[in-house]
């Protein structure tokens, strides 16, 4: 379903105010992106699920109130990012303990090379998870969710300049931190 379906379809079911049929369609198209969002930004498993529930129950309660001003899926990445930020001013985002956990599914390949695919995906990850927080979540908002410099600024409440400059050192950061790990440091 294209972005402008979903946005007739979230119109035609906030007419028949069907509030549960509309998150359930939103957190199946929506779900798995919120959970990725959360978790690029704290690294952690069990946070990103509790923060998914979060956001997705935050959607709930002020569903009538989107506006089509962004696409749904910026909507939904701007409360994930601000229920993230609103997670690490707490007592309880200080106190929890850092666990590096990463999984990945892969699809039906050779055992080679899902072991290469999977090598290089865990390797690109792991250096992305490496850059402070500002440059990484311009990174994965602009490679991973294919947002436009405009939406990331929306969901970043900073310039399109500032996106720009930040996925510029997102980049630089990226390479010197490759070439540390080509390097043998």
């Amino acid at each position: 379903m294209n972005s402008d379906a979903k946005f007739d379809y979230l119109k035609t079911l906030t007419d028949s105010e069907d509030k549960q049929a509309i998150l359930n369609e939103l957190m199946t198209s929506y779900g798995k992106d919120v959970w990725n969002y959360a978790y690029s930004m704290t690294r952690k498993p069990e946070l990103a699920d509790d923060i998914s529930q979060d956001v997705f129950l935050k959607v709930y309660r002020s569903l009538f109130t989107f506006r089509s001003e962004s696409s749904l899926k910026t909507w939904l990445l701007t409360i994930t990012r601000n229920t993230v930020l609103d997670y690490r001013r707490s007592a309880y985002f200080r106190k929890i303990t850092l666990v590096d956990f990463f999984s990945s599914d892969g699809g039906v390949q050779s055992a080679e090379q899902e072991v290469i695919q999977a090598d290089t995906v865990n390797e690109l990850w792991d250096m992305v998870m490496q850059l402070p927080v500002k440059y990484r979540e311009a990174i994965i908002l602009f490679a991973h969710y294919q947002l436009s410099m405009k939406e990331i600024a929306k969901i970043l409440e900073v310039s399109e300049g500032t996106v720009k400059s930040r996925l510029h050192h997102a980049r630089l950061k990226l390479s010197k931190i490759k070439e540390r790990q080509h390097n043998g440091s």
